[in-house]
């Protein structure tokens, strides 16, 4: 298994962001919907409308680990849902299969949806489903620094291994070795 980058841009972001939502307002919302609470595709592709309808947070039994989490739900992140589920049956997934709406969307059809994405942008970072969750800490930590909050958020056993899974290790070692030079500066 390939290893995933988080999208380091800004701007990329809303790039793919404006594209997804011109394209499908599912996959709109699901990209948000990652990059805005750091969940794990696994945990996001369960839910139901009636999981986010009117709610400031929602509890997660996580998948991979079992545990229970609460979640915020980010003030953008609650506007772009609650657009989204005007109509929609509280029994409905929030990301249906186009097909039918008794069966969520696969995480290959999120893999997929991303990686269109990143084609259209001629995006050359390695794109997945883990990306979304990627981006969330990167740029938490970009904002705050807090890595021991994101260590907590993502239930990591270390620092060190959030900083590496968000990329950040090899931002700073990136950093670094373009900085060295052996020129003479006179």
């Amino acid at each position: 298994m390939n290893t995933v980058e988080p999208i380091r841009d800004k701007d990329l972001i809303l790039d793919f962001s404006d594209y997804l939502k011109e394209k499908s307002t599912r996959d709109y919302v699901l990209f948000n919907f990652g990059i805005y609470s750091g969940l794990r595709i696994s945990d996001i592709l369960p839910l139901k409308v009636r999981d986010v309808k009117n709610a400031d947070f929602i509890i997660v039994k996580e998948k991979k680990t079992g545990d229970t989490k609460r979640l915020v739900i980010n003030d953008d992140l609650k506007d772009i849902i609650k657009k989204y589920i005007i109509g929609k049956r509280d029994y409905e997934y929030l990301f249906p299969r186009a097909k039918g709406k008794s069966v969520p969307i696969t995480r290959q059809r999120v893999w997929q949806i991303l990686n269109k994405a990143a084609n259209e942008f001629e995006y050359k970072e390695r794109i997945g489903c883990h990306t979304l969750r990627k981006t969330f800490g990167y740029w938490m930590y970009q904002d705050t620094r807090d890595i021991a909050t994101i260590q907590d958020i993502f239930e990591h056993s270390s620092a060190d291994v959030t900083k590496r899974y968000i990329g950040v290790n090899q931002d700073t070692k990136d950093k670094y070795i373009k900085g060295l030079s052996f020129k003479s500066k006179r």
